[in-house]
């Protein structure tokens, strides 16, 4: 099956982190964004004619694969909380922490690659270091991304989840700071701080948006930082009213749909290899942060087949024509693809009409990577990967 959905009973009511997460707190990270050198918001695309095609009044995708020359919307969060981690420590404003002597801070975190080379980048601007640790199985691409901006980083033998147990004993032995985009008890300041900086892409969508109101927002979740940062503007900035959020997950690592079908109070989790095309949402443990705002705010979980990612990197990829192409990788594209799902297989004709997504439906998705894993993306788009698991290649 391509797609398994639950709806979520959310209250719609304020939550605990709801104030973290408010346009107040976006025009903050906005505000400390604008002034690096290299900021630019990132394109909104209006896919008119693919939204025709789908029976939908409008899409839109907003495009970061052009966000810092980093191919991903990552360094938003690692830049935010970096500088917040050296304002606290040193008593500066944020503004000012580009004066702190070189060296002065060793920050370390694991990833998959695009919030690894979001922290070393940030690192290397702030001329601090940076360690960086990746599950078995990265891409050897996006290891050598992470070390041409000046981080030691290496591929562990470990999954995520355990390679971020592993970065977190490594900053204790060594006096380093963790920062990580998942949450746990007695660690979500950094955290917090790293998905109040995802704002920043939330608050540029919604004044190109203008006077166009989504109906749905489709949002891709790994540990659910930006889901939860994203879905937390959005409610705050369109009140009661708000989009329908839809949250999608690898079906291999599929933690917030499990703990949203469960709906016992408990986080679930996924444990073992979570092999996935979609690398950048292949993490079991859901952070905290994250579900305290979408246990509140998000109406639907998906967890989706490889294939439907593979859909949506082929459409976005090979657009009608008069809409923009979009280069979007395998974990940037799966909204996009679960969307052109729903809308064009009969097999889902129940979900769709359970989300309402119908002719007059606009709908907004973040393709929040390009091809950050070039060999990967070539193989899916070009050599046509699709749905028989026969055909994938080693």
């Amino acid at each position: 099956m391509s797609a398994r959905m639950t709806a979520f009973a959310s209250d719609k009511k304020k939550g605990a982190c709801d104030d973290l997460f408010s346009v107040k707190e976006a025009e903050k990270a906005l505000a400390f964004h604008s002034s690096l050198n290299g900021y630019k918001a990132t394109p909104l695309r209006k896919l008119e004619n693919l939204a025709r095609t789908l029976g939908i009044s409008g899409l839109y995708v907003k495009d970061e694969s052009c966000r810092f020359g980093l191919n991903a919307f990552k360094g938003l969060g690692g830049s935010y909380a970096l500088a917040k981690v050296i304002a606290e420590k040193t008593g500066m404003g944020i503004e000012d922490v580009s004066k702190v002597p070189a060296g002065m801070f060793t920050f370390v975190t694991a990833t998959d690659g695009n919030h690894g080379r979001g922290v070393a980048w940030a690192a290397r601007n702030l001329s601090q270091k940076a360690v960086v640790y990746m599950p078995k199985g990265s891409a050897r691409e996006r290891l050598e991304n992470i070390r041409r901006l000046g981080a030691q980083a290496e591929i562990t033998e470990l999954n995520y989840d355990d390679t971020v147990r592993f970065a977190k004993e490594q900053a204790e032995k060594n006096g380093w700071t963790l920062v990580q985009d998942t949450a746990w008890e007695g660690y979500e300041t950094i955290p917090s701080w790293i998905m109040q900086g995802y704002m920043t892409m939330a608050l540029e969508a919604a004044k190109q948006l203008g006077d166009v109101k989504p109906t749905h927002i489709f949002l891709q979740a790994g540990v659910g930082a930006m889901a939860g940062a994203v879905t937390g503007f959005f409610s705050n900035y369109y009140g009661e009213k708000g989009p329908k959020i839809v949250i999608a997950e690898p079906d291999k690592a599929d933690c917030l749909f499990r703990t949203a079908s469960a709906d016992d109070g408990t986080l679930h989790k996924v444990e073992g290899d979570l092999d996935s095309i979609m690398a950048g949402l292949c993490c079991g443990e859901v952070c905290t942060v994250g579900w305290e705002v979408l246990k509140h705010h998000a109406d639907y979980f998906f967890s989706c087949s490889d294939y439907v990612a593979a859909d949506g990197m082929r459409v976005l990829g090979n657009p009608l024509e008069g809409d923009e192409t979009i280069i979007s990788g395998e974990s940037g594209a799966v909204t996009s693809g679960l969307v052109y799902n729903l809308m064009k297989d009969p097999e889902l004709e129940d979900l769709r009409k359970t989300i309402g997504l119908e002719e007059d439906s606009i709908v907004l998705c973040i393709s929040t990577e390009g091809d950050t894993d070039q060999e990967n993306y070539r193989h899916i788009v070009w050599d046509g990967w699709y749905r028989n698991p026969k055909c994938r290649k080693s």
